[in-house]
């Protein structure tokens, strides 16, 4: 029987452990008798550690990676897929949002040959209108940009083969976009409707600066058109201030009106500086990404190992 990864990244959730561990354990039992959980505790502040600790003490099947501080959940998935030995490998958070029932559905649908199986948020009810209507605006936007589209509304949580995964891994990049790794990949791929619950317990870990900031991520790691369009859209503009002077000379020599005063000029200049400093921001959104890549840094550094 082929076994079971289940890789689950963890930070300051304390009070998840026992609960996320004592709701997904049967489900995984149904699936397979050969199965294996991995937590990584992303340098979790609160008792998450210790929790899982006493949860590898108690069943050797759980295996806990801790890193040495906080690294984000792109590389504690990461750090969590390369320790997986399964044949196949599902990741899950801990807040319950994700339900720990899509096992079963992910695991028939791995039995039927499929290789990339995504959870889709059918009813997105729990988040807020404001998050509901910001994740809906990323996706278009990436899926009009971006070479590999996303499945809408589809998220982390996923099963994988062993030949998927190893293909994510050999993928060298540090600044990791997973859910645009998961998709460039392919690989025979099905999606599992699903309601997102509310957080069980716990305080969820991102605010809106940080998605902010993840989406532009994802948007960079994914695709070069933001470059190009400036570069198009610097030639409209050189075309449109060519025909403006044409325009501007034009009236002078047949009708001798003056040219355009303080207020018209200052609203020019306003306006192209402005387009000048989003031009070098977006540059620089890209040579950031070059400045980390050459360091070649590691995605993420090891404390402790438990149970491998």
């Amino acid at each position: 029987m082929p076994c079971l990864s289940l890789v689950v990244p963890m930070y300051n959730e304390q009070e998840m452990t026992r609960l996320f561990f004592g709701k997904t354990l049967p489900l995984v039992q149904q699936c397979t008798d050969d199965y294996e959980f991995i937590f990584v505790n992303d340098g979790s502040r609160d008792n998450t550690l210790a929790n899982l600790k006493e949860l590898a003490a108690q069943n050797p099947r759980v295996k806990v990676l801790s890193l040495s501080r906080n690294f984000g959940k792109e590389a504690a998935v990461t750090a969590g897929l390369e320790v997986s030995s399964g044949d196949a490998v599902i990741i899950l958070d801990a807040d319950l949002q994700d339900p720990p029932e899509l096992i079963p559905q992910f695991w028939e649908k791995f039995e039927q040959g499929f290789e990339n199986v995504y959870g889709v948020r059918a009813d997105r009810g729990a988040d807020s209108f404001l998050k509901r209507a910001t994740a809906q605006t990323f996706y278009k936007i990436y899926n009009l940009l971006a070479d590999t589209p996303l499945p809408y509304n589809a998220g982390d949580c996923r099963l994988m083969s062993r030949r998927a995964v190893n293909a994510v891994l050999s993928l060298p990049e540090r600044e990791r976009f997973m859910k645009g790794l998961f998709s460039w990949v392919g690989y025979k791929s099905a999606a599992v409707p699903f309601c997102r619950a509310p957080r069980a317990a716990g305080k969820t870990k991102w605010n809106y600066w940080r998605l902010w900031n993840f989406a532009l991520n994802g948007l960079t790691a994914s695709t070069t058109v933001p470059l190009k369009l400036w570069t198009y859209f610097g030639l409209l503009v050189s075309l449109g201030a060519f025909l403006f002077a044409a325009w501007t000379a034009y009236k002078k020599i047949m009708w001798g009106n003056p040219v355009s005063g303080y207020t018209s000029l200052m609203v020019v200049i306003l306006f192209f500086s402005g387009v000048q400093l989003i031009t070098l921001g977006v540059i620089g959104e890209y040579l950031s990404r070059i400045f980390i890549e050459v360091k070649r840094r590691p995605v993420y550094l090891a404390d402790e190992k438990i149970n491998f």
